[in-house]
């Protein structure tokens, strides 16, 4: 497994899902972690067109922006053009822990599925896969057709991990928060990293005390 020191890049697309991105970000850099962060062209417009937010895209405005709005003065954030394919992360020779596409739009999938590199989020996949390091692709879409499965389906088969933004109820959630945060964690379960507090699964609550709960 890769030193913990490595950098995790954390790619967001043009899909609607946003705040959990900035949830990932923000739980990233809690835990001290080291962030290579792209943001799309397409993703910055979502921004702007579902949350009214403009996110810079000049990389240090964009540093700044992220800091203030996520309130969190820890970790290490370096933030990349959208489509700047010289930046580290463009190359095989810069080690990461892994890459995380988070939300994914299926145009981003099938481009990363064909080996089209359009901007730096299609290309770092690219090198992700090429160095067999791991590439989380977490697909915001639905429901999904057959040239969506296929294509998810090739990026599986090339050794990305496929981790749709799935809620669960096992961990009784009250408020959209805990939700983001269950979907976020569990994400980045598959890189090794535990980020956050979450109640994970301990097997099926007890009828009795369940019982006993609901005595008035």
């Amino acid at each position: 497994m890769a030193p913990a020191s490595l950098p995790v890049v954390l790619a967001v697309s043009g899909a609607s899902a946003q705040p959990l991105a900035e949830r990932a970000l923000q739980l990233l850099l809690e835990d001290d972690q080291s962030v290579e962060m792209v943001t799309s062209r397409g993703a910055i417009g979502v921004w702007q067109a579902e949350m009214g937010l403009r996110v810079p895209s000049e990389p240090d405005a964009q540093e700044r922006f992220w800091r203030e709005r996520t309130g969190c003065m820890t970790g290490r954030l370096h933030c990349h053009r959208w489509n700047d394919q010289a930046a580290a992360i463009a190359s095989g020779s810069y080690l990461t822990r892994g890459m995380v596409i988070l939300p994914a739009s299926m145009g981003t999938v099938g481009r990363i599925a064909s080996g089209v590199a359009l901007d730096l989020i299609e290309r770092a996949a690219d090198v992700h896969l090429k160095e067999a390091r791991p590439l989380v692709i977490a697909p915001r879409e639905l429901p999904w057709n057959l040239v969506h499965l296929r294509n998810l389906t090739r990026l599986a088969e090339a050794g990305a991990r496929i981790a749709p933004p799935v809620p669960a109820w096992y961990h009784q959630p009250t408020t959209i928060g805990e939700m983001v945060d269950f979907l976020v964690i569990r994400v980045f379960d598959t890189l090794g990293l535990q980020l956050g507090s979450l109640q994970r699964w301990q097997g099926p609550v007890a009828r009795a005390a369940a019982d006993e709960a609901s005595t008035p």
